[in-house]
């Protein structure tokens, strides 16, 4: 064989892997939207240095919000990968546990007085609180489904409708306000650091995930029981109980994300705080190519696909779109992702490319 013909055999089978990689879809994804953007716009790549309101330098630019928003949003993935994997379904209420969880936050910190001059707990006391508040509702919706076997979505549905009722009511209607400063750095930025502080957090919980799923079982787990459920608990697993951690993992994700979001405000507004968000979220996982119906997974993918859903829903901001207007474009999205993800359009593309190949090996040799 020519030194030639092994170099483009190599080529196609680098070409073939690459396709075959989970972490292909979102990465074409962002290159699309990317090229996009410098087409139509270059400027969208801007970054420019300046200075916030206490003459603290910070970034700013589309691409700065992309890695500010989109990192709450590689939060929630992270759970709702795993709560994916594990049932075949989506938890539909994180937006409203952020609500309650922001809620619970702003309580603690603001005590009976919703205008206190000084914080009535350490900001550590109300997010450890917080985390505590969103696991117990994560593990509301992790019983439904994993002991009484309701859908998730419709497991969800209950919190999903009651939630952000919950989280006014833990106010008293009230709309709280943290005077504190050293509260918005959560959600904004850390003074002489010029970088969204949201990004740091989000790679802390990255790295978190990352050393769990490479020193503990949880991934080979979570993989057993989406895959096959009967034959995990054959192998010795517990498929209900590896369900129902999955949602309180969730539940772990929604607290950290609560606390950025209230941060940003210093208060919360319970109607509108991370309305649509799950969405996103869903959105994440199905670009990551995982199975909307459980089993294999692939963390980073899902993480990257997080922000490659901001990338998109900052896109369709700049050119002015309407707020009320980007679940359509996101929903049309899910359909393409949901259809090429099933069995039957997988196999007729695979039909296609061998059809192909094979043609083009018989003019070879014609």
């Amino acid at each position: 064989m020519s030194k030639e013909k092994t170099v483009e055999k190599q080529n196609k089978n680098f070409l073939s892997g690459l396709f075959r990689q989970q972490i292909f879809i979102p990465i074409a994804a962002l290159i699309i939207l990317a090229v996009f953007n410098l087409i139509a716009d270059p400027s969208f790549f801007k970054i420019t240095l300046g200075y916030n309101s206490a003459g603290d330098p910070v970034l700013s630019g589309y691409l700065m919000t992309i890695l500010d928003y989109g990192s709450e949003l590689a939060i929630l993935a992270i759970g709702m990968t795993l709560v994916t994997a594990a049932s075949g379904g989506q938890d539909i209420s994180v937006g409203a546990a952020i609500a309650i969880a922001g809620s619970v936050i702003l309580r603690v910190l603001c005590g009976t007085n919703s205008r206190p001059d000084t914080l009535q707990a350490p900001i550590i006391v109300a997010f450890l609180i917080a985390c505590v508040v969103a696991m117990l509702f994560g593990a509301f919706n992790g019983v439904l489904v994993a002991y009484f076997k309701i859908q998730p979505m419709v497991a969800t549905l209950i919190l999903y409708t009651a939630g952000r009722s919950i989280a006014a009511w833990i106010n008293n209607n009230e709309l709280p306000i943290v005077s504190d400063p050293t509260f918005s750095y959560f959600g904004g930025f850390i003074p002489g650091i010029p970088i969204p502080t949201p990004f740091f957090i989000a790679a802390v919980c990255v790295l978190v995930i990352f050393l769990v799923l490479k020193f503990t079982t949880l991934g080979l787990y979570t993989q057993s029981v989406g895959i096959n459920e009967n034959s995990s608990k054959l192998n010795g697993l517990n498929p209900t109980f590896i369900k129902f951690l999955t949602f309180v993992i969730l539940g772990l994700c929604v607290a950290v994300a609560a606390l950025i979001k209230v941060s940003r405000l210093s208060s919360i507004n319970y109607s509108v705080i991370a309305k649509d968000i799950e969405m996103d979220a869903i959105l994440a996982v199905a670009l990551g190519g995982n199975s909307l119906s459980g089993g294999k997974f692939n963390m980073a993918a899902s993480i990257l696909g997080a922000y490659v859903i901001q990338f998109l829903t900052t896109t369709l901001y700049k050119f002015d779109v309407q707020s009320d207007a980007l679940p359509a474009y996101k929903a049309v999205v899910v359909i393409l992702l949901v259809v090429l993800s099933t069995p039957k359009v997988r196999e007729w593309l695979s039909a296609v490319g061998k059809k192909l190949k094979q043609s083009k090996t018989v003019k070879e040799v014609g």
